[in-house]
């Protein structure tokens, strides 16, 4: 069993659907829905490089664990780096949207590299408890607690969404919809911090049921 795919294929379904929540809760918001069909496709294509992102974490924490170490300062800061060219094919394939995407890498830099290391540091549990049992949830019972999972679930999510809001305050909308920009990027970041309790909260209830 490949467990650096299944761990990035779980992780995966996680953000898919962290970000089908986000813009479901978005499109309730009436002030906003003008300028959410500009935002909206931004989103889409930032989840899917946010799970490229991961995956490379989990791929080089599993090539990591498997050679008796683990990731330090130095390997965040060096996936960090690998993770921007992700960015530039993001940026890149945003060309033709009616909206200019920037990434503000002075705000960015610190979350993102806090949540590479909270992911390594799971990837890690995970693995070592990985190692006596035969499935994925009976090791995750064995590296953390109900309430541990729930809140490092919860600080992922948190950390991208403060990552996506900062995103969302850099973005530039149509020169008519540019009074909204700020409010549009507040409830973002907003909406995906309440998400993301909310979804930490069901997946812990759904992983730790008896």
């Amino acid at each position: 069993m490949d467990r650096a795919r299944t761990l990035a294929a779980l992780n995966g379904r996680i953000l898919r659907t962290y970000s089908a929540r986000t813009v479901n809760a978005l499109r309730r918001a009436l002030p906003f829905r003008i300028a959410l069909p500009h935002l909206e496709p931004v989103l889409a294509l930032n989840v899917q490089k946010e799970i490229r992102k991961d995956t490379l974490v989990i791929e080089h924490t599993c090539e990591a664990w498997m050679a008796g170490t683990r990731i330090g300062g130095e390997d965040a800061q060096e996936l960090y780096a690998a993770s921007q060219a992700i960015d530039r094919e993001f940026v890149a394939k945003t060309a033709s949207f009616a909206v200019r995407v920037m990434v503000p890498y002075t705000e960015i830099e610190p979350l993102r590299i806090r949540r590479i290391q909270y992911l390594a540091s799971a990837t890690h549990r995970i693995l070592s408890a990985w190692q006596a049992q035969v499935h994925l949830r009976a090791a995750m019972h064995g590296a953390f607690e109900r309430e541990d999972f729930e809140l490092l679930l919860a600080t992922i999510l948190d950390l991208y969404a403060r990552e996506t809001r900062a995103l969302s305050r850099a973005v530039q909308l149509p020169a008519a919809l540019t009074p909204l920009q700020e409010p549009l990027a507040r409830h973002v970041g907003s909406v995906m911090s309440e998400t993301a309790m909310r979804l930490a909260q069901d997946l812990a209830r759904r992983l730790y049921a008896s």
